[in-house]
Order: C-alpha cells, then structure tokens, then sequence
C-alpha cells in the first residue's frame, strides 16, 4: 500500500501559516490530492455508503463538463468525507482533512 505524506502545518520550522494573510506556503491543492487518496484507502470500508463514494469519484472524471479540482471536491463534500474517515477510524486522515479546512475551504 502506498504510504501518503502529509504535510504538517507544525513543521517546526517557525513558520506559521494564515490563509487570512496570505496563501503561501499552504499546498491547498496537493493536500486536497492527499485527501482523495485517504479517500480511496478507506473505500472498502465505506459500507451502505459504497454508492454515494463511487457517485463521488466518478465526479473527478466527468463525461462531459469541466473537470473539477480536488480542492473543489474536498470543500464541497467536506461533511461527507469527514464522516467516512471517523467511521473508518482514521485518525491521519481526519487530522489532513481538518487542516485542509482550516487553511483552505
């Protein structure tokens, strides 16, 4: 299995991030593209849910319309996607997931 790198937001360098201020240094898009792979690990769990996630995931690919970016997908579903990480127990995924929202929804 493929082992996913989070980015931390404490990364003990003394820089502190505020999407308030500024978006430097937050890597919105590749953290949304961290989610969807923990998304991906946890769907053998997803249970009664398994056909909301394949309707979702279908969504990055769509057949016709513009193709929407991860981040977009995150933020929109962000409820949903937190819901199946606490259901799986996945507590690496909730702490991306969390830090996704805080410093780029």
């Amino acid at each position: 299995m493929e082992e996913i790198q989070l980015a931390s937001a404490d990364c003990g360098c003394g820089r502190k991030t505020d999407r308030y201020t500024t978006f430097d240094g937050i890597d919105c898009a590749g953290n949304a593209r961290r989610v969807m792979l923990l998304i991906e690990r946890n769907l053998p769990e997803a249970g009664p849910d398994r056909s909301f996630w394949e309707y979702f995931m279908a969504k990055r690919q769509p057949r016709s319309g513009p193709v929407p970016d991860d981040l977009f997908l995150v933020h929109s579903y962000i409820n949903q996607i937190r819901e199946l990480f606490e259901s799986c127990a996945d507590g690496e995924a909730l702490t991306l997931l969390t830090q996704v929202e805080e410093e780029c929804c």
